[in-house]
């Protein structure tokens, strides 16, 4: 299939390579290109704009967009909108908001465009291994792009999951998921780097890899960044949050669905950022106040 791919970064690169080393031509747009060596290794043709990379597709068009979620998202859904045509297709592969889907799918069904979510799991490792794709929108447009999603996923590594949304909905979830596994692995490792014992936590994390209960590629990964630095010592208590487990928690208030370990780990990573917090300190004070507990003055 011809495809049109927008975004080269390290996923939306990785994927047009993916495709062209499956037989897939792909016709490539990124406002920041990659070097020159980087689209030879791709083999994707990279054009200037949109309007060029929409002349370079026949109709019925297939564009899948790999760009940060939120506003760079919107702008190219609108962007792409004053250039496609009824029956064409825009596939969102980033980290978009499930309801901002419903939202675009609306916007676009009066032009007769189409549009479908594609929650995409994989990150780096991807291009070697697959991608993990959980899919929403029309059945139709599933089975229209399936020949894409075969090369991009490993075997039995995509999913149709319902209307538009779903895709995006269960990606939520994933990586709600993925927020209280790493806590909890961070948490059983912190225990045992305080112990008692000189324990080698990377040979730890190798072995419990061998048919433990507790194996994961994110216990893989643990082992690779422990071999690579035991201590962490380069590398500050500091961890981001990209908006899934925020998106996972609010849904489960909606619900009423309780979900303590996903909202905790979400606030955790909150906590890594603050450093001498007020809370800390009010709690401090309270206990002086009641108890004349001993505090630690600046």
């Amino acid at each position: 299939m011809r495809i049109g791919m927008i975004g080269l970064g390290k996923m939306g690169g990785n994927m047009a390579q993916r495709l062209t080393m499956g037989g897939h031509e792909v016709i490539a747009f990124d406002a920041h290109p990659p070097d020159a060596a980087r689209v030879q290794e791709m083999k994707a043709t990279l054009v200037a704009d949109l309007a060029g990379l929409v002349a370079q597709l026949q109709a019925p068009r297939t564009v899948w967009i790999m760009v940060p979620a939120g506003k760079p998202t919107q702008d190219t859904v609108d962007a792409l909108a004053k250039l496609l045509s009824p029956g064409d297709l825009i596939i969102d592969g980033g980290n978009t908001r499930f309801t901002d889907d419903i939202a675009r799918a609306a916007a676009l069904e009066p032009k007769g465009i189409h549009y479908m979510d594609a929650g995409t799991s994989g990150g780096i490792w991807g291009l070697k291994v697959g991608y993990c794709l959980m899919v929403g929108g029309q059945e139709a447009d599933y089975r229209r792009v399936e020949p894409i999603l075969k090369t991009l996923a490993p075997p039995d590594g995509y999913l149709y999951c319902g209307p538009v949304g779903s895709g995006h909905f269960v990606k939520m979830v994933h990586n709600g998921i993925e927020y209280a596994m790493m806590q909890g692995y961070a948490e059983g490792f912190e225990i045992m780097q305080a112990s008692r014992y000189k324990l080698d936590l990377g040979a730890i994390a190798n072995l419990w890899m061998q048919g433990s209960v507790v194996r994961s590629w994110l216990l893989e990964l643990t082992a690779s960044a422990l071999k690579q630095d035991p201590g962490l010592d380069h590398l500050q208590a500091w961890v981001e949050d990209s908006g899934e487990g925020r998106w996972t928690v609010e849904e489960s208030i909606n619900t009423a669905v309780p979900a303590p370990v996903i909202g905790l780990s979400l606030m955790m990573r909150f906590r890594s950022r603050q450093d001498n917090s007020f809370g800390a300190r009010m709690l401090a004070a309270m206990r002086q106040q009641f108890g004349g507990h001993a505090v630690k003055p600046k």
